[in-house]
């Protein structure tokens, strides 16, 4: 059974108070959890550090195990990632443009799916090398699929970034885009490789998968999937990381028992938390499954099934767990190895200078919207709409763009333009930055306020 860990969040003073071994090769593979600290302190030896991991069958892996400091590839580890071209043709061209196959051309599809503000784009992000999806602390950043190429030698992995699976009750609640319902689904239809991402530093989420994530598992299981913890850097007991597995996973990854020496938990521990009882309710009460009451337009779940999944807490059906944090580059540097790694012969299906999908203004009006959720309080940023006036490159290669943001209630227009003009200055500098990473150029951009009629 292969588990592979990313422990960044090891590297500065943590010390492992458990020792994970695992091997791949015994028929029976087992789980060994031993105190680290006392173990390597017998003999006077000083305890074990853990630093950064790569793959854990890997020789780099080894290496920075056993001297403490990241092992460097050959070539080293990053390849100058692709850029966007900063016009809808150049772009539309290039997405129609023939791929350049290799001789051994190798392919994977990645579906990129869990609850709302995982850090589904973040991760997608950090694959890449560029910022080319909106991220923010607020759910519903992502309001419809987008896609990101990642090419590497003879290896092309398509990312599928999905909106965070939701229900028709909070969409309609909500008012929100029916691609939040529709996309996340559609794609994984489409995909070799689910990889289901939780936000281990949500109380709420961190031993209990989403109800809409056990249905599409449920819907898919000739799809592969692992699971990913994310925000392992914001999680303070380490140990818990482990309880945290074995209740995703139901105690079973690639088939095979973990084996998990038991602790003494509290009373709390068992409880089920008010608002996850509560959010239970709410799907009961949301209808049968189907168009009317499950985010699956088309879903073949029967009502029993539904009821087990209801009482599920994991999926036992995971081929490898990941723990990492998003934001950090060599954590997520062990996931792509594994995409890498599973990747299946056969024809690449965009250029290898393609990046993204999206469209050089999708790319724009996204970047803007993240900026007005990390500014804008409560429902201000969702209610805002933009339309893209003016996109004109100069001489000298800048981009000079002019797009105007339409506030529903003079309250809110007020909001975005701040104390004399500092709030819609700022963003649009910040959203200028970002435009400029993504296009490999200067970007002006200008952002104007106007009430909606």
């Amino acid at each position: 059974m292969a588990f592979r860990v990313c422990s960044r969040f090891f590297r500065d003073s943590a010390v492992l108070s458990r020792l994970v071994v695992v091997s791949a090769r015994q028929e029976s593979a087992s789980w060994l959890l031993t105190a680290g600290t006392a173990a390597c302190s017998r003999g006077g030896r000083k305890p074990f550090i853990f630093t950064p991991a790569c793959f854990i069958t890997s020789e780099a892996f080894l290496n920075r195990l056993l001297k403490g400091k990241a092992a460097e590839a050959d070539g080293g580890f990053y390849r100058l990632p692709a850029s966007v071209p900063p016009g809808s043709g150049e772009q539309l061209s290039l997405l129609l443009r023939h791929p350049d196959q290799p001789d051994n051309p190798k392919v994977l599809k990645v579906a990129i799916i869990g609850a709302p503000n995982a850090g589904k784009s973040t991760l997608s992000n950090q694959l890449l090398g560029r910022k080319v999806f909106a991220v923010s602390k607020k759910v519903h950043t992502t309001r419809s699929r987008a896609l990101g190429v990642l090419t590497e030698d003879d290896t092309q992995i398509i990312l599928l970034d999905t909106p965070g699976l939701t229900t028709v009750s909070k969409v309609k609640r909500h008012q929100l885009e029916k691609t939040l319902l529709v996309d996340p689904w559609n794609t994984v239809k489409e995909a070799d490789l689910m990889v289901v991402l939780v936000d281990v530093a949500d109380r709420w989420m961190c031993s209990r998968l989403d109800l809409e994530v056990l249905k599409c598992l449920a819907q898919h299981p000739d799809t592969p999937a692992i699971l990913v913890l994310n925000k392992v850097d914001l999680v303070k007991a380490k140990d818990r990381l482990l309880d945290f597995t074995a209740e995703l996973t139901c105690g079973v990854v690639n088939g095979r028992r973990m084996r998990i020496r038991p602790v003494i938990k509290p009373p709390w521990a068992d409880k089920r938390p008010e608002r996850e009882s509560q959010l239970a309710l709410d799907e009961d009460n949301a209808g049968p499954a189907g168009p009317e009451g499950s985010a699956e337009p088309n879903s073949v779940l029967s009502k029993e099934q539904l009821k087990a999944l209801r009482s599920q807490q994991g999926w036992p059906h995971f081929k490898d767990v990941f723990m990492l944090s998003s934001v950090d580059r060599e954590d997520v540097e062990t996931l792509k190895s594994y995409f890498m790694a599973a990747a299946k012969p056969g024809s690449w299906q965009y250029h290898s200078e393609v990046l993204t999908d999206q469209s050089p203004e999708e790319i724009c009006t996204n970047i803007i919207r993240e900026k007005l959720l990390e500014y804008l309080p409560q429902e201000v940023p969702y209610s805002m709409t933009q339309c893209v006036e003016l996109w004109q490159e100069g001489e000298n290669g800048e981009l000079d763009i002019s797009v105007k943001l339409y506030a529903k209630k003079d309250t809110h227009m007020r909001m975005v333009i701040g104390t004399g003009g500092q709030m819609v200055a700022r963003m649009a500098r910040e959203a200028g930055e970002d435009l400029s990473h993504v296009f490999l150029r200067e970007v002006r951009l200008k952002l104007s306020v106007k009430l909606r009629k």
